[in-house]
């Protein structure tokens, strides 16, 4: 009788961002097993493709491939465009010097304008503001989630060479516009991937962390294609802190997410996420575990109701991007091949 009235009387234990705390060997130990395995059994290829954008992903990904097979077997392209950031070439060609592996620049800018992408893009932007030129910078933006009143709504900030700045409203066709020109980009780079995969006999790397693979922050047949994904089941938190245990350039492990992708700078949370990636993450894990909106929110110092639209958005994320993940879809059901 005591003891069950001492267990009725126990306080709960308090959440706390130590419940992303992970034992780093075994985890490593873990993935390695997992891509040779992967990679040399079920795919039957001999090494690894990872395109490299400076990022702690991409980097975090790279180390790890090189863990699973040695430098030897593991090829990074850089591929920068009109738009990105010099930094990410500087840095992926360090991360590259400090792996010890081979690794080559395809700039992928002459491919997508010849498709189009800048030029639909730029007519897009257009429809919103008519005195946009190409020498004009600009980015897509959410409202932060402390900000935000229950829905999304995006809007164009913009950058003239004159120095003025702003932003408009974006209606639903622009920014649809908007983001499938720019999705050429991240489909260029796949494609371009899987060509020197295929010179090579090597597999593709996908370098989405869970935050965004769950919430389907990728491109399909894009940055979503690849033959392995090696770090879809870790939240971004526990990416830094390999990065960190795998001894990556400090440059790299102190680097801010950024999508890369339109010509002001942004991060990730102004783009897609409703915060930043330390309390996504502990928003994510709160939602997959049970942990009521209060305790989160003590743990990462916002009012309870912006976790509970947090968790809102979570969930209606993942209806929205339910698709991204789904293959081709048959009317039968065709016998599989083992």
């Amino acid at each position: 009788m005591l003891a069950t009235l001492e267990r009725e009387t126990e306080t709960p234990p308090v959440f706390s961002p130590e419940v992303l705390r992970m034992d780093m060997d075994r985890e490593v130990d873990r993935i390695v097993e997992a891509l040779r395995s992967q990679v040399l059994r079920d795919l039957r290829r001999r090494g690894l493709v990872v395109g490299m954008s400076g990022g702690i992903d991409s980097s975090v990904c790279a180390a790890l491939a090189v863990r699973a097979f040695g430098p030897d077997k593991v090829f990074g392209i850089f591929m920068p465009e009109r738009d990105s950031d010099p930094l990410s070439l500087r840095l992926g060609q360090t991360l590259a010097a400090h792996l010890g592996i081979q690794a080559v620049v395809e700039d992928i800018a002459p491919m997508i304008a010849a498709m189009g992408c800048y030029e639909r893009r730029d007519a897009a932007i257009r429809e919103v503001l008519p005195e946009y030129a190409a020498d004009w910078k600009f980015k897509i933006v959410l409202p932060h989630a402390t900000e935000s009143k229950g829905y999304n709504i995006n809007y164009l900030v913009y950058e003239a060479p004159s120095g003025e700045t702003g932003r408009v409203r974006l209606p639903l066709g622009p920014y649809l516009g908007i983001v499938a020109a720019t999705n050429m980009k991240q489909r260029t780079r796949k494609q371009t991937e899987y060509y020197h995969a295929d010179r090579l006999n090597y597999a593709v790397v996908g370098t989405p962390n869970r935050l965004e693979y769950d919430q389907g922050f990728f491109v399909k047949n894009g940055d979503g294609s690849a033959d392995v994904k090696p770090i879809a089941h870790l939240y971004k938190t526990q990416v830094y802190d390999l990065a960190a245990h795998l001894g990556l350039p400090p440059e790299i492990q102190s680097r801010q997410p950024t999508t890369d992708t339109y010509s002001l700078a942004q991060s990730q949370e102004e783009f897609y996420f409703a915060l930043p990636y330390d309390k996504m993450d502990l928003c994510l894990y709160g939602l997959n575990h049970s942990v009521p909106a209060e305790s989160v929110a003590s743990a990462i110092g916002l009012p309870t109701h912006v976790v509970e639209r947090v968790y809102q958005d979570i969930e209606q994320k993942r209806r929205t991007t339910r698709p991204l993940h789904l293959g081709p879809l048959l009317v039968e059901k065709v016998a599989e091949i083992v």
